[in-house]
């Protein structure tokens, strides 16, 4: 047995899956952005916890979630769930299959950004966290997914680094969305930004950040990109990472 690995799977699931309340959190947080009877992609699923939030209230889902033990996790948690598609791959700009980083301790920061390795893993953050070569992994975009499965009104993406090219793979503006942020590497949270004020053009999205796990929007009325770019830019290197929430507005 590959003790490192399963050790780092269980730490995983204890951080996010043990807390009894956080379940409840997850669903209060979300309900603003994933209605009833509406569709979610979890881009990055991991555990499974947003996937099990989006799933009680009331939406399908689709989780991507290149890992192999991570998939096996969720395709057996929701294998008697016709509402919830599990897709053992990655998402990126152009569909192929990229070369996975992965940490066997810290799995939940495996990514396919070499960039992102590199500069992330030389901070604070990330002390400790050692990446070593993992598979060949299967990418698509995020427009296969929509022309197979619908448009979905909510899309969290979680993949360390890589969360501008998974934009880059999508050719629309969507209702709502989330995308990770690292101060080590806010320029890819800023080009995250860039993107999808050109997607649908500026002004349209409102920005709020939550951060780490706690659940609650800094900026619960959304700020302009620009407010929100200025933001990023001021933070320190070794600042709490987080997300950053867009919605379109009327």
């Amino acid at each position: 047995m590959d003790w490192p690995a399963t050790l780092g799977l269980w730490r995983s699931l204890l951080i996010y899956r043990a807390i009894p309340w956080r379940g409840a959190q997850l669903r209060r947080f979300y309900c603003r952005f994933v209605p009833a009877g509406g569709m979610a992609f979890d881009v990055g699923a991991h555990a499974g916890n947003r996937v099990a939030a989006f799933r009680a209230l009331g939406a399908r889902v689709v989780a991507v979630e290149p890992q192999v033990a991570f998939a096996r996790l969720l395709r057996r948690e929701f294998a008697r769930d016709p509402q919830v598609r599990v897709l053992e791959q990655a998402l990126g700009r152009v569909p192929g299959q990229v070369r996975l980083l992965a940490s066997k301790r810290n799995p939940t920061v495996a990514t396919l950004s070499a960039d992102f390795v590199q500069r992330a893993g030389a901070s604070a953050s990330f002390e400790g966290v050692r990446w070593q070569p993992g598979p060949l992994v299967t990418v698509t975009t995020l427009d296969a997914l929509i022309a197979e499965h619908g448009r979905p009104d909510f899309v969290k993406i979680d993949v360390e680094g890589f969360e501008w090219e998974v934009l880059l793979g999508l050719s629309q503006p969507l209702p709502a969305l989330s995308f990770e942020f690292v101060p080590a590497v806010h320029d890819v949270a800023l080009a995250c930004i860039d993107r999808l004020e050109q997607l649908a053009g500026p002004g349209r999205y409102r920005y709020a950040v939550s951060l780490g796990e706690r659940l609650r929007l800094l900026q619960p009325e959304g700020e302009s990109a620009e407010a929100m770019r200025a933001w990023l830019q001021a933070l320190p290197p070794d600042a709490p990472s987080g997300d950053v929430h867009a919605w379109l507005v009327n």
